[in-house]
């Protein structure tokens, strides 16, 4: 199988440039010959991706985090190829690497790329407001989330960003947590009548984690067809600091003010400024259109 590697080298801090050469030896003794390409700017990759499909790599393995495996498959679905995605986990957030249960180790991981069976996932597509006032659209793997969530993803590159993307999110999360105010938001499911929320975040998940570890979609499920959405309602600091183990612990849908849905298709606005984070990345606010492609994605897993 002929392979491409997409190797985001300021993933971890900038440990996986770092590390390369050591990288590059243990992943040739695993696989054998690759062709390798680094991303050199936001949505470098898409664009390596599709270079790669048309040099007829069958499987496309990316070092990084969540947002780099988010580029490779863009550029996968734009390019309407039949490659396979591996996941070297390199990042701070891995969510996607847990819902598809990825061994944590990139050692371990490169057994996946070499021997793990292949999955048709699940892809989606989220319609948005750019910063600069124009629609765009891009194409998501695990979760789409707006409110506070898109708010921490949009400043999350701070002071502590030179001591590594946990260190930066966390401090982010923080400073957040004090400010953030509930947004209105309103919802309409598979085209049906909006409802309004006053929200803290809403989740809308093809896979289960997102913020390095949330488990806000634990029902999520990667090639049913469908989305689920997770609204949490405007939470005041003492209870959501009281409660913040239900973010981690898969327990999360029992709490009161969480609401539950499933659907095909999801319309979000917003009276207010409502920032979203696509895969980990901030990339504008709403309002936001967000649609499942059935089995879209080829990736492999143990």
């Amino acid at each position: 199988m002929k392979t491409g590697v997409i190797v985001n080298p300021r993933s971890a801090g900038g440990r996986a440039g770092k590390r390369w050469n050591e990288l590059r030896e243990a992943l040739a003794r695993r696989i054998g010959s690759f062709e390798v390409c680094f991303t050199e700017r936001q949505g470098h990759g898409a664009e390596l991706t599709r270079r790669l499909i048309e040099r007829g790599c069958e499987r496309i393995a990316g070092i990084g985090g969540d947002g780099t495996i988010n580029e490779i498959a863009n550029g996968m679905l734009e390019a309407g190829g039949e490659a396979r995605i591996g996941i070297l986990p390199f990042g701070t957030g891995g969510d996607l690497r847990r819902t598809l249960a990825i061994p944590r180790k990139w050692r371990d991981a490169m057994d996946v790329l070499a021997d793990g069976r292949t999955l048709e996932i699940d892809a989606g597509k989220v319609a948005y407001l750019a910063p600069d006032g124009r629609a765009r659209s891009r194409y998501f793997v695990n979760l789409v989330s707006f409110g506070m969530g898109g708010e921490v993803a949009a400043h999350s590159n701070n002071v502590l960003t030179p001591l590594g993307g946990r260190a930066a999110f966390l401090y982010a999360s923080a400073v957040k947590l004090l400010a953030y105010r509930g947004r209105r938001v309103e919802l309409a499911l598979d085209g049906g009548s909006p409802l309004s929320h006053k929200v803290l975040n809403v989740a809308v998940g093809n896979g289960r984690y997102h913020g390095g570890g949330m488990h806000v979609c634990p029902e999520a499920v990667l090639d049913d067809g469908l989305l689920e959405v997770t609204v949490i309602e405007d939470l005041g600091l003492l209870t959501l600091a009281r409660d913040l183990s239900y973010l981690y612990d898969g327990r999360i849908l029992a709490h009161p003010k969480v609401r539950h849905f499933r659907a095909r298709s999801v319309r979000a606005t917003s009276p207010e400024i409502t920032r979203i984070e696509v895969d980990g990345e901030a990339l504008g606010s709403l309002p936001v259109e967000i649609t499942i492609l059935p089995k879209r994605l080829k990736v492999l897993a143990p």
